[in-house]
């Protein structure tokens, strides 16, 4: 399937000079919406994941639904304060700031095998985020899945040594 004609090129958002890649006509087609769900539940099975780990905002909306179609938990990454419980927390930088995550201090174990999914790799901040997480845990990252990958951002560095899947990859901005 051609994802890319369901991805919307948004210039200057968040801020002037990005162009931001918006996935959010693939959730309106229900065949690119379902594609994506069974090619990442399908690598989550093969690797035999125990738990989807996927950050706030937009890797939620796939992210529990490959996670219950690979019959996985879910693990939620959010935005600090938005957790009641006691949290995880690490700080990354983003390609246009610094920001952080959490997620519940209890939600992983050792020897917890995880999928770490967003709907975007671009400068890796995110990914290698979510993965400082789920290691602190003692858990481990199976792979990193990603909708779209921006390449010529370099974000894969930030991965080495880990799977990464992205079902569309952008050369050049």
């Amino acid at each position: 399937m051609d994802l890319r004609r369901y991805i919307a090129d948004i210039p200057d958002f968040p801020r002037p000079g990005i162009v931001f890649k918006d996935i959010t006509p693939l959730f309106l087609d229900r065949a690119a919406l379902r594609y994506v769900v069974d090619r990442f539940a399908q690598l989550a099975r093969e690797l035999r994941a125990d738990f989807v780990l996927a950050a706030e905002a937009r890797g939620f909306v796939l992210g529990g639904a490959i996670a219950a179609a690979a019959d996985a938990g879910f693990v939620l990454a959010r935005k600090p304060g938005k957790l009641p419980r006691e949290t995880e927390s690490v700080e990354y930088q983003l390609e246009y700031g610094v920001d952080a995550l959490e997620m519940h201090a209890d939600a992983l174990a050792g020897g917890a095998r995880v999928l770490v999914h967003d709907d975007l790799l671009a400068t890796g901040g995110t990914a290698s985020a979510l993965c400082e997480l789920v290691e602190r845990k003692g858990a481990e990252v199976v792979a990193c899945a990603f909708v779209i990958e921006l390449a010529f951002l370099g974000g894969r560095a930030r991965l080495a040594g880990r799977r990464v899947e992205s079902l569309v990859v952008f050369d050049s901005p």
